[in-house]
This record gives C-alpha cells, sequence and structure tokens, in this order.
C-alpha cells in the first residue's frame, strides 16, 4: 500500500513515518508538510497537491485548517483517507461528510483501539444505568489546541447513543444544580501528558469509573495504519473506530 502522509514534520507526523517504515506492505512515497526536510525516506512536499505520483491512501495528521485541501485532492484522485486530525470546524465536518459520499473516509477523534473499546464500555455502562451521572475528564498536553479534546466528545456522544436527550455541558462554570441529563466534559492541560480520558457513571450508591491512558503518541500512529488497512477496500462512505472493530 503507497501512502501520502499529510502533515510528516509534526509530532504525530513523525511517529506514523516510523510505523510505515516498519509496518509489512506499507510504503511511505510522499510526506506532506510546510518543512521540505520532514522525510528523509520519500518525496517531501509543501502541499499535497504537488505530488502527482502514484498512491493508494492518504494518512492526514496536519491541522483541521487543511481540510479543504486535503479533500479536494483525494476527491480528484479518488483515494481513500484517513483523517486522524482534530478540531475540525462545523464547516468543515460538513466538508468531511460531503466528501464521504465519493471516497472512502475514516474519521475519528482518536486512533487508539483502547478508546474506542472505552467508547464501547461508556455506552454499555450508561444503558445499564439510564438515571446515573455521567462525568468525563481528559487530561493532554499543555499544548494541545481544541477543547474538549475530539476523543472526549467521542466518549460523550457513544453515551449520546444509549440516551438521547443527553445534554453536553462542557467545562461547567456556572453556579446552579446539575440536571438529569447533563453529561460534564471536562478539560485540564498540563506538562507533557500524551491523554488520559477517564468517564465516570454514578448512581449515588455506586461508582463505575471507565479509564484510559495513552502512554506513547505511537499507539496513535499504528492505529492509523490498522485504519488505512481497513479502509483499503471499502466503497465510498463514512468509517471509524467502532466498524472497524465489528
Amino acid at each position: 500500500m503507497n501512502i501520502i502522509l499529510n502533515g510528516a514534520a509534526g509530532v504525530m507526523g513523525q511517529k506514523v513515518v516510523a510505523a510505515i517504515e516498519e509496518a509489512a506492505g506499507c510504503t511511505l512515497v510522499a510526506g506532506v508538510s510546510p518543512e521540505y526536510d520532514a522525510c528523509e525516506a520519500c518525496g517531501t512536499y509543501k502541499t499535497i497537491a504537488e505530488y502527482t505520483g502514484e498512491a493508494d491512501m492518504v494518512i492526514d495528521f496536519s491541522h483541521h485548517s487543511a481540510t479543504a485541501e486535503l479533500l479536494a485532492y483525494c476527491k480528484e484522485h479518488k483515494l481513500p483517507v484517513v483523517i486522524a486530525t482534530t478540531g475540525q470546524t462545523e464547516e468543515e465536518r460538513a466538508m468531511i461528510t460531503e466528501a464521504a459520499s465519493e471516497i472512502p473516509v475514516f474519521f475519528s477523534g482518536n486512533m487508539s483501539i483502547g478508546i474506542a473499546v472505552t467508547c464501547e464500555l461508556a455506552k454499555k455502562a450508561a444503558l445499564a444505568f439510564p438515571d446515573a451521572d455521567i462525568e468525563i475528564v481528559e487530561a493532554h498536553h499543555n499544548r494541545k489546541l481544541d477543547v474538549p479534546s475530539g476523543t472526549a466528545l467521542m466518549v460523550a456522544n457513544s453515551v449520546k447513543e444509549a440516551r438521547d436527550e443527553a445534554n453536553f455541558v462542557i467545562g461547567r462554570h456556572e453556579a446552579g444544580k446539575r440536571q438529569k441529563q447533563d453529561i460534564g466534559i471536562h478539560s485540564l492541560r498540563m506538562g507533557n501528558v500524551v491523554g488520559i480520558h477517564e468517564v465516570m457513571i454514578t448512581t449515588g450508591r455506586e461508582t463505575i469509573t471507565i479509564k484510559h491512558e495513552a502512554h506513547d503518541r505511537a499507539l496513535f500512529a499504528d492505529g492509523a495504519i490498522a485504519a488505512a488497512r481497513f479502509l483499503a477496500d471499502k466503497p465510498a462512505g463514512m468509517y471509524n473506530m467502532q466498524e472497524m472493530m465489528r
């Protein structure tokens, strides 16, 4: 599988470069980054549009502001794309949804299989305890831009599948009684934390805590490659981690 990596110079991009080099049957044919020296093992390009060679897949670990350019290229060349970038605006999310009508798109707020399991467990707990209070706490390094994390929203949306009336309360900061259907989402930014996501389901008589902690960003690179393998033979449509696990 010949892979174009969009965002090759970033911290995660470099993890993906290393993971592709170790992955059987995978070849990095183009590293895209404003910095030309992003990848010594392949051709390097400032923009994805500059690459005119053959490819089978695009993996994106760049920035959400590149969404329009990324999708235009993938649609033009009929290439599947794994979007591992987070923080998209509503307009950018609409672009992704539209692109999925033409090409296979794997879109996930987190590339960790462990997080996919966390989402499933949170959903099951919400179904088992329909009256429980549910709060989500996420922690990341002090350089992360989006709040809350895309992963926290993934978990919250999994809970919402079990509770149609769920209301996300992001960073509760006003006085007042907690409402029955509130799902609190709280963000911590500190040091070099890779990623911690904790879900607390409390009935008043008992508490279930589901916690996932990432120790090495390489796990997200491994997940992205697994997603690319999964996407390779799929028709146009939107895919995610939960579907990959089924």
